[in-house]
């Protein structure tokens, strides 16, 4: 009876030797599953439009990309949440929608595929440098009174994936410039794709946090 139970044991464990190292290797490759090269093109055209100045030479960026859409409040965006805030007074379509919130139900990782011509780097978590994106260190907190201007570093910028229609003639993204003094905003870009390329159509700020005062915003 001990010689069957020891075989049966073993025979358990061949078994289940390959599905764990199937199940391992799944949540490898999810957890390093990058975002596709063609939504890099959104982001540079975000970035140029809102948070980019002629003084900026370097920016800081979140290396995974955000599943939340402010800063404080850690529930995953649904398609309900977007009916209830009328975003864009409504006029999102609704297959732009489910693929956004689908793609912002986990978090992608960023690889160095950007172009909005400043250097950058990425940091995780609380300001870890990434040391592969190998670009001059420069101070993350550029004051107007070391600098004599405005600041010539962008900390940080934390980028969603982005959501596409069925048809891939509009995206939707989310960008987040949270900075380290607990000042920044959060915004909903709204793109079109034009002949020449894609167009940004409408922006929806999301929330601002001003020095000494609470985040604000659409809840």
């Amino acid at each position: 009876m001990a010689f069957w139970r020891g075989m049966v044991l073993a025979f358990s464990l061949v078994l289940l030797q390959p599905v764990t190292a199937a199940v391992f290797a799944a949540t490898l490759s999810e957890q390093s599953e990058s975002v596709p090269a063609d939504e890099y093109p959104l982001y540079d055209l975000a970035v140029d439009a809102k948070f980019l100045t002629s003084y900026t030479r370097l920016v800081l960026i979140e290396r995974t990309t955000t599943t939340r859409l402010h800063p404080d409040e850690p529930q995953l965006p649904t398609v309900e949440w977007f009916a209830e805030q009328a975003l864009f007074d409504g006029r999102l379509p609704q297959d732009l929608i489910r693929d956004f919130v689908g793609k912002a139900q986990r978090a992608f990782r960023l690889d160095t595929r950007f172009a909005f011509g400043v250097r950058y780097r990425f940091v995780s978590g609380e300001g870890e440098t990434e040391i592969e994106a190998a670009v001059p260190i420069v101070p993350a907190a550029w004051s107007v009174q070391d600098g004599g201007g405005p600041p010539e570093t962008l900390d940080r910028l934390a980028f969603s994936r982005v959501g596409l229609t069925v048809r891939g003639d509009q995206a939707l993204l989310y960008v987040a410039n949270q900075r380290p003094d607990g000042t920044g905003a959060g915004f909903l870009f709204w793109c079109v794709r034009r002949p020449k390329g894609w167009e940004l159509y409408d922006t929806e700020v999301l929330w601002v946090s001003q020095p000494d005062q609470n985040p604000s915003g659409r809840r």
